[in-house]
């Protein structure tokens, strides 16, 4: 004999309630109470964020959507902002740039990636042997820094292994300010250049970058390595950029060891007002000019004695320097470069 079923009624039916009682409105919070930090390091979607003399751990807002959040980017954070063990904030807002120090990964990619936002100087540091200096590495960080408005400085290190002098005159016709420091000297001319800006350091994996900040930043505690002798290059032994208050006033950005700098973001006319007496020459120049090419009318701004003709060559090396393979080698100043 079969069960009988059931007749079902409305009291048998189960009605599951909305995902939310609230109606949806296209209005967003304002936050205006909001606590402004500055990002000093990023590491897996966290943020770490100096408000104060606090640091407080945050995430990123969902709002936000996919806008980056990077290193001394100048932010807006709402909830748990004490900076206690385990508590966390959120990022709720990015202030405008004033500056984008940008990369890709290779010539061709067209994703940049913004490294390091709001900073003031590009501390280029090099060291002068053991790794050997990587003068397009060093090309390619100077278009970077014109590109981003930064001001170049070339730092060398290493002086007592190989002497500065060719380092220096392949980049003398571009006026860029150099520092030269020794292992365990003084730092007070590096210093000068430094206080009250917010400075990156790039360059080569072991060159000596993470020495330089501990040396600047007491208890900064950057892992340092050394150069592998059979490739002779460095080890990775910074993971991600981190910003350190130097104790006379200004930033240090240290940013992990690179081995190569895409430009495939660069704009050719931000590099070009980096070099004033060579800009105005660009006015007769032909649509999508390169610069480096035979209708180019930089060579008789040049020839009727606007500029010296060594700085057209060190800046059309710069923008060669795109092309090249980083690692290349490179020749020796006065050469074809």
């Amino acid at each position: 004999m079969s069960r009988r079923r059931r007749d079902l009624d409305e009291d048998d039916v189960r009605v599951r309630p909305s995902r939310s009682s609230r109606p949806r409105t296209k209005d967003r919070p304002t936050h205006g109470d909001a606590t402004a930090g500055v990002v000093v390091t990023v590491d897996r979607g966290r943020c770490t964020c100096r408000v104060g003399d606090r640091e407080v751990v945050a995430m990123k807002a969902r709002e936000l959507g996919r806008r980056s959040v990077v290193v001394g980017d100048r932010v807006s954070l709402v909830g748990d902002v004490t900076g206690q063990p385990d508590t966390l904030a959120r990022v709720v807002r990015v202030e405008p740039r004033r500056s984008t120090l940008r990369r890709t990964a290779d010539d061709t990619d067209p994703v940049e990636r913004v490294i390091v936002a709001n900073a003031d100087q590009l501390v280029i540091v090099t060291a002068l042997a053991d790794p050997e200096p990587r003068l397009r590495l060093i090309d390619r960080c100077l278009v970077a820094a014109y590109d981003a408005g930064l001001l170049p400085l070339l730092c060398l290190t290493k002086p007592d292994l190989a002497p500065p002098d060719v380092v220096l005159a392949h980049y003398r016709a571009l006026d860029v300010d150099h520092v030269v420091v020794r292992r365990g000297a003084a730092l007070d001319v590096l210093r000068g250049h430094l206080g009250d800006r917010t400075s990156v350091l790039v360059g080569h994996s072991g060159v000596g970058k993470s020495t330089l900040v501990n040396a600047l930043v007491p208890g900064a505690g950057r892992a340092t390595g050394v150069v592998n002798l059979v490739t002779g290059r460095g080890r990775h032994t910074s993971s991600s950029a981190i910003a350190l208050e130097l104790p006379g006033g200004g930033w240090v950005i240290d940013t992990p060891g690179v081995r190569s700098f895409g430009l495939a973001h660069v704009d050719l006319d931000r590099v070009i007002h980096a070099f004033p007496d060579l800009g105005a020459g660009t006015e007769g120049c032909p649509r999508s000019c390169s610069h480096d090419e035979p209708e180019c009318a930089l060579d008789e701004w040049v020839a009727s004695g606007h500029s010296d003709p060594t700085r057209l060559a060190s800046l059309r090396r710069l923008l060669r320097s795109r092309d090249r393979e980083d690692d290349a080698p490179t020749p020796p100043p006065g050469g074809q470069g």
